[in-house]
């Protein structure tokens, strides 16, 4: 059963950082590359050694799986690890890893391929009885017969991307007038997003909740779900604000969908952490979506709620070892909640924006969890995912958890650039949230620039911030370089791949 001493992790910001946290903790060594706009990133800093293997744009660095393999034996790594985005669910890179003698700490890229396909999942599950939403199992060839089976299953429907994600290659039709038009436009962004112009219909679930599962497989076949998250509140078809567990499922609802997502990862042969999509109507009747064969952004609600370190378990799946988790062992402890802190605007569309971060300053107290990728002085680039980071609540009951977060998001001091932090606050707040009565359409029914209240300080919270910025602008140096966070004095390499 091999051990895995040195970890390269084929990723950024604060996904690397987090991954490299729980390595230190077992005693394993970590890699870091990163492109020449990331060359002062702190995941960079944190890392044992490091390796510059591009320019900015991700598929001149992050991307480059052959110059990320030559790494690894150069610095002779036993294993990646992918985060989340980036490569995590490119099956191609997940056999090359495989084939040049490495531990990929992820799925079988057979899983993988199998699950990155809408229509083949449907197809890999279909022995199982999971509850799927009305629809064409495979492609679109014939529009007339897809016309056809929209009629007969009743507008609105959806026309989704077969190898789609993140609300690209998706329209809702309301009627058949509309059909052709929608399709064109849905095949046109799948080509241009995917390379993949497959489509094909489901029904439109109105008033949906995005419900998931997060499962566990090890490679002697034993399989466990960790509960569910909620992640209903969304802009733009992505998810801003999760929370585990969901405030609707009943316990008999909640132990059939973990039911079910074991047997979807069941059907692909699955192990590592992976989660199971499920679109929840008004009367909770749930439906198999896909799954997202990674670590998610969300996985730490689930993490709080259950005590189990995610990574420290998929490393050990990596290695071989058996899962010493039980499903009879786990239970519901407390109610985490996440916001998603992007430098966007919500004001203007939720637009990404651009800047250096003139003021930055973490809450901190009980109950809190930061997971980041930056300080104060440092840039957002352009070249990536504007995520800033994931402010993460945790109380005993949904009220303290909402509180808390409240309370940190006001504690968050962040200049320089506009975040999602005003916008998360009125989701806090508002009464159809905290009643758990909303859905996917949250933004769309409730938000408008209007309901933003920018925070209100008083001149002591004002100086607070002032001296705080101070601080952090004129920490101890060493030779010119600030001090590294780790706080003894890192052994990190900062190598150039020629």
């Amino acid at each position: 059963m091999p051990t895995i001493k040195k970890l390269l992790i084929a990723n950024r910001g604060e996904i690397a950082l987090r991954i490299m946290r729980t390595a230190r903790e077992m005693g394993i060594q970590t890699v870091a590359i990163y492109s020449e706009a990331d060359r002062t990133a702190l995941h960079v800093r944190y890392a044992d050694e490091s390796v510059c293997v591009g320019t900015a744009p991700s598929s001149e660095s992050y991307l480059r799986a052959d110059t990320i393999i030559d790494v690894c034996k150069r610095l002779h790594v036993d294993a990646i690890h992918p985060g989340y985005g980036f490569l995590s669910e490119n099956a191609n890179f997940a056999r090359a890893v495989r084939d040049a003698g490495l531990i990929f700490v992820g799925p079988s890229p057979e899983s993988i391929e199998v699950m990155g396909s809408k229509l083949a999942a449907k197809a890999a599950v279909a022995n199982y009885n999971i509850p799927m939403v009305p629809g064409t199992p495979a492609a679109i060839t014939d529009r007339t017969e897809a016309k056809r089976i929209s009629a007969t299953i009743g507008y609105p429907i959806l026309i989704k991307a077969s190898a789609g994600g993140g609300g690209k290659g998706m329209r809702v039709v309301d009627n058949e007038a509309d059909f052709d038009e929608q399709m064109d436009r849905a095949v046109s962004e799948a080509i241009s997003a995917f390379g993949d112009g497959s489509v094909f219909i489901e029904k439109y679930v109105t008033s949906p909740r995005h419900v998931e599962i997060q499962v566990l497989g090890d490679q002697q076949g034993n399989i466990i779900h960790l509960f569910e998250r909620e992640c209903s509140i969304q802009r733009r078809h992505q998810k801003v604000v999760e929370e585990a567990p969901s405030s609707i499922l009943t316990p008999e609802i909640r132990d059939a969908m973990g039911r079910a997502a074991v047997d979807v990862a069941r059907a692909c042969g699955y192990y590592g952490a992976g989660t199971v999509e499920f679109i929840v109507n008004d009367t909770l009747d749930f439906y198999f979506l896909e799954m997202n064969t990674r670590l998610q952004v969300e996985h730490p609600v689930t993490e709080l709620i259950t005590g189990v370190d995610l990574v420290r378990q998929m490393i050990y799946i990596a290695e071989g070892k058996p899962l010493t988790i039980k499903q009879e062992d786990l239970t519901i402890k407390g109610h985490a909640m996440e916001v998603r802190v992007y430098a966007e605007d919500p004001a203007n569309n939720f637009l990404p924006d651009v800047g250096t971060l003139d003021t930055y300053v973490r809450p901190q107290g009980n109950g809190v969890r930061v997971d980041d990728g930056f300080e104060q002085g440092m840039a957002i680039p352009i070249y990536y995912d504007p995520m800033i980071a994931k402010l993460i609540t945790y109380g005993d009951t949904r009220e303290e958890a909402i509180q808390k977060m409240i309370r940190a998001i006001d504690e968050y001091q962040i200049s320089g650039v506009q975040t999602t932090l005003p916008f998360c606050r009125f989701v806090m707040e508002h009464d159809a949230f905290r009643s758990g009565h909303f859905d996917t359409g949250f933004v769309s029914k409730y938000f408008t620039p209007d309901n933003l209240t920018p925070p209100t300080n008083t001149t002591e919270d004002q100086l607070a911030v002032v001296l705080a910025a101070w601080l952090m602008n004129n920490k101890p140096q060493q030779n010119g370089v600030s001090v590294p966070i780790n706080g003894k004095g890192s052994k990190w390499k900062a190598n150039r791949l020629g």
